[in-house]
């Protein structure tokens, strides 16, 4: 007997079909979409947490070309990681904005977030809503803002101590920790001499020139009084020293002239051959000649994708004419020599004027190693906001570390001039700003309590890493700050060297008001959009 036909599908109210009634009514996948990003988050923010802190872990990545670098500086390990989910992307790109902002604070910036991340993965699964938890931390984060103004301490630029105690701070954290005492000083000096009077509240830091040779140790570098050329004399017997330097930077080439259009010259005979390679001789001298006429001895050409900076019969002539050649200067360095050297770029012969050319008292080529050497020019007499230093290690990993660390120390210098206060550091304002926001959570009504008191606790994890990484009992120690903190004790932090809290500014580590400031506000930010996603659509094309 054939089986009954099954009974026909009742008809779906309208615009309720199956493929619409899931999209409208499916509360699941925003929560779980939510889930994945914070889930996604959370994993860059481990990744780099070890690193945090002068007893942090350093990370060696290698690129895919076998390239292999070693550092914590969280900017630098998040932008060689590859990371692909989307969310997790948005804290490759914070730390890169702190280091654009402040420059250190890298790595606490991502920790930070991720540690809100979790805060606020709790709140969600009380049935708090998304865009209430994102409020609260707004507001949340502009109370800390404030707390950390209130706990601040104004400095002077004029107190080099101070600003040397600073910049050691950044450095504790790095390889090249045992060179602070080398550094910090370098930093300060550096940074002080570009401060601009016209714009004293910011510094350009693309004015410091960081030389990097490979040979002799950390501790041979200088802050060079004078410019370093990252360019070797031409030689061809011309000088490799010049004295009462007369310098000229050139942006265009000592080589024949090229025709605007692709042709061919068919030439038939050798007097034709002979007249070509005449002419293109006396362009040369012509060139030459005009260069020596103006008083030039030491000639600086921009690099050219074009055609040659200079071709061999040039240099023969300007040997002869005991000029100093040094080519391809890369075009963003034209600004820091022009400034340096005082002398003005030229972008045609017929304004090789003596005006326009740079003195010095000594030019000379110094050897690095065997086969490199950078050219030093000192006793500039108006060396204008630019200076120049020469970075030694003793193979290319320490020589990229100390350049990544000594970027650090010259940023937070120049956070100290864009705003001029001075917080502690080994995790106090952390605690202090976790302390006064939970009593004021006491004060607030409904679920808007419960996300400021998770905002406050989050707010402990950079002081609970730090005693982490430095093989403290975690627990302990921040029990131990907190209760400090709630007695009125602002300046107390994590002192990783006796492995016990003390009064953090009488062991002198302190830090920029701006990189804690910054950190806080960027990690908020980015925990606060990260909360507004509920689906992520695939745009197909």
């Amino acid at each position: 007997m054939a089986p009954a036909a099954a009974p026909a599908p009742a008809a779906a109210p309208l615009g309720k079909s199956k493929g619409m009634g899931a999209k409208f009514t499916d509360k699941e996948k925003p929560a779980s979409v939510r889930q994945s990003n914070i889930c996604a988050a959370k994993s860059v923010a481990d990744a780099v947490r070890t690193s945090l802190g002068p007893r942090g872990m350093d990370k060696m990545i290698q690129a895919a070309d076998g390239e292999v670098t070693i550092t914590n500086d969280g900017a630098t390990i998040l932008k060689q990681m590859s990371v692909i989910h989307p969310t997790a992307r948005m804290l490759v790109e914070l730390s890169k904005a702190q280091d654009i902002e402040a420059g250190d604070g890298t790595t606490s910036v991502v920790v930070l977030a991720g540690a809100f991340l979790e805060a606020a993965e709790k709140l969600l699964n009380m049935g708090i809503h998304p865009t209430l938890i994102s409020d609260s931390f707004q507001r949340a984060a502009a109370q800390a803002a404030i707390v950390l103004d209130e706990m601040s301490t104004p400095v002077d630029l004029d107190n080099d101590d101070d600003l040397v105690k600073l910049a050691s701070t950044s450095l504790n954290s790095k390889v090249v920790s045992q060179h602070s005492g080398l550094l910090a000083p370098m930093a300060v000096n550096a940074v002080k001499r570009i401060i601009d009077p016209a714009n004293p509240n910011n510094v350009n830091l693309n004015m410091i020139k960081l030389v990097k040779k490979v040979g002799e140790t950390v501790e041979e570098s200088e802050l060079i009084d004078g410019a370093i050329i990252e360019q070797k004399s031409m030689g061809h017997g011309g000088p490799s020293r010049v004295e009462k330097a007369k310098i000229g930077l050139i942006q265009f080439q000592i080589s024949p002239p090229k025709t605007d259009i692709e042709n061919q010259v068919i030439i038939t005979d050798y007097t034709q051959m002979d007249r070509a390679l005449r002419e293109e001789s006396q362009y040369l001298l012509n060139l030459c000649k005009q260069i020596k006429k103006a008083g030039c001895n030491v000639l600086l050409i921009q690099k050219s994708i074009l055609r040659d900076a200079i071709t061999e019969k040039g240099l023969h002539y300007f040997a002869k004419m005991k000029i100093m050649v040094i080519k391809d200067v890369e075009r963003e360095d034209i600004e820091f020599y022009s400034k340096i050297l005082g002398c003005r770029p030229i972008a045609s012969i017929d304004h090789f004027v003596p005006e326009s050319l740079g003195s010095a008292d000594l030019v000379e080529e110094i050897h690095t190693s065997s086969d490199e050497a950078v050219v030093k020019v000192t006793g500039i007499p108006n060396p204008g906001q630019a200076v120049s230093i020469l970075l030694r290690g003793s193979n290319k990993l320490v020589l990229e570390e100390a350049d990544r660390s000594l970027h650090d120390a010259l940023c937070v210098i120049r956070c100290l001039v864009k705003k001029r206060s001075l917080l502690p550091g080994g995790g106090a304002p952390e605690m202090e700003v976790a302390v006064q926001l939970r009593q004021l959570a006491l004060t607030k009504q409904g679920a808007e309590q419960y996300c400021w008191k998770a905002y406050a606790d989050a707010l402990e994890i950079i002081p609970y890493t730090l005693a982490e990484n430095a093989g403290l009992v975690p627990i302990e120690t921040v029990t131990e700050l907190r209760n400090q903190h709630a007695n009125g004790n602002k300046d107390f932090g994590i002192n990783v060297r006796k492995g016990a809290v003390t009064n953090i500014k009488d062991e002198n580590v302190l830090q920029p008001l701006l990189v804690t400031a910054s950190a806080i506000k960027q990690a908020s930010e980015t925990v606060r959009s990260i909360l507004k996603i509920d689906d992520i659509v695939m745009a197909v094309r």
